[in-house]
């Protein structure tokens, strides 16, 4: 080789050289604040490795991500909020990329990689809480002087807006506007009674997405979700109520569905978040939120459905299951109840009438009211006073089990059946009173 051709080849060489060593570029940074935390969402072209440390006087926190250049977008970020002060970045000579993060506290960082999905592609999560020491002083001095809360019921009135649901076929009644007014009604009877209040997924005629429904159900922490609707058929002889749950077949959809995008960190399920675990670990605390959930609803169902049937006919002999999608949050158990036939002359004109409409609203409520005080949720009023009620008791429902109901009130199998003095499941019926002792 000539010696003019080896030093252009030299020179190649050298300028290529810092692009060979970069595997990946920095192309955005995304910020949430969340009220225990601050996420950081790095968006990377290709997979990393990265390591993080602290600074003090002033606090900083520095993520060093090897082979990694920052993309033209990153170059001119500026984020800040409770945590964050601002985010400088910078090359190493190895290669890699610095960033600085330039806090207003100290923080206990959290660093995990994601892989790429349907939406974005390679990513780096930095979730800064504050100091455990600190934060525990704050959660035991709010523990101190918090209250019991109350319990929560999502009611959700079907349609409305540009969706009006079945039509009556005598008066034209509109499904979305009956559906409203018995969801006012049942917030009314769920607000009087202690320890219990209602939200409402619509407050007018307007439309809300399904999904959005659930995902206010979320927003509120409730501990039911319950969806008003009013049901229609081509036959007008045809009437009658009816409870739904979430069929497995749904259940099983909507699993598929959280585990492909559980990367979205409101995406909670049972409090723990999915998308920092791996693939069997996030399916296996899927699995069980949703099995609770869809014990739970049946539970709940059985004492709305018991208490339908006594006000008028039920359209079927038991709670049915369907895939709606109100009802596919794998952690808050849901029920959809058909009011009764809005195509049925009858009761098309007793769902127009305020005095049935409190009726159905006082059978619902009674029927919630009912399964919360059986199984009151931890830490509300509910669990506090039946706590102080000696001795506790159950009434078995069809469908139920002793490990079910063991489950149910957090107590062993064997001390169930010990305080009850029965040996299986053989000898236990629907309608039978159970001694539910202390755990």
């Amino acid at each position: 080789m000539r010696p003019m051709h080896r030093l252009i080849y030299l020179l190649a060489v050298f300028w290529l050289l810092p692009a060979l060593s970069w595997a990946a570029q920095v192309q955005g940074v995304r910020l949430w604040t969340a009220p225990d935390h601050t996420r950081l969402v790095f968006d990377i072209d290709g997979p990393v490795e990265h390591k993080v440390f602290s600074l003090a006087h002033p606090d900083r926190l520095v993520v060093d991500i090897s082979r990694t250049r920052a993309g033209k977008h990153f170059k001119t970020v500026s984020l800040s909020d409770r945590h964050v002060q601002r985010i400088r970045h910078a090359a190493k000579k190895d290669g890699g990329l610095r960033v600085v993060l330039d806090l207003k506290q100290a923080i206990r960082p959290k660093t995990f990689l994601l892989k790429p999905n349907a939406n974005y592609g390679h990513r780096l999560v930095v979730d800064l809480y504050e100091k455990s020491g600190k934060a525990q002083r704050v959660a035991k001095s709010e523990r101190d002087i918090k209250q019991w809360r109350d319990v929560v019921v999502a009611i959700d009135a079907g349609h409305g807006g540009e969706d009006p649901g079945a039509m009556g076929s005598r008066h034209r009644t509109r499904e979305k506007v009956v559906t409203l007014q018995i969801a006012r009604r049942l917030k009314r009877k769920i607000d009087a009674r202690p320890g219990m209040r209602a939200v409402l997924t619509r407050r007018g005629d307007y439309y809300v997405g399904l999904r959005k429904r659930m995902q206010l159900a979320r927003r509120y922490k409730a501990d039911l979700f319950v969806s008003i609707h009013a049901d229609a058929f081509r036959d007008k002889r045809v009437r009658g109520s009816s409870v739904y749950v979430l069929s497995n077949r749904g259940a099983s959809s909507e699993a598929a569905r959280w585990l492909a995008a559980r990367e979205n960190a409101a995406d909670l399920v049972g409090g723990v978040s999915l998308d920092d675990k791996d693939d069997m670990l996030a399916s296996v605390l899927l699995d069980l939120s949703q099995s609770a959930a869809q014990e739970a609803s049946l539970a709940a169902a059985q004492k709305v459905y018991r208490n339908l049937s006594r006000l008028g006919k039920v359209h079927a002999r038991r709670i049915q299951r369907a895939g709606f999608m109100v009802l596919k949050s794998p952690d808050i158990p849901s029920m959809l109840i058909e009011t009764g036939f809005i195509s049925n002359p009858t009761e098309e004109k007793n769902l127009r009438n305020p005095a049935y409409q409190k009726k159905l609203a006082r059978a619902i409520a009674a029927g919630i009211d009912r399964y919360f005080h059986d199984a009151p949720p931890p830490g509300t009023l509910l669990a506090k006073l039946e706590k102080d009620r000696r001795p506790r008791e159950h009434v078995i429902s069809r469908g139920e089990t002793l490990s079910v109901i063991a489950g149910r009130y957090r107590v062993s199998l064997a001390k169930l059946r010990h305080a009850n003095r029965i040996k299986n499941d053989r000898r236990i019926r629907v309608g039978q009173v159970l001694q539910i002792p202390e755990t």
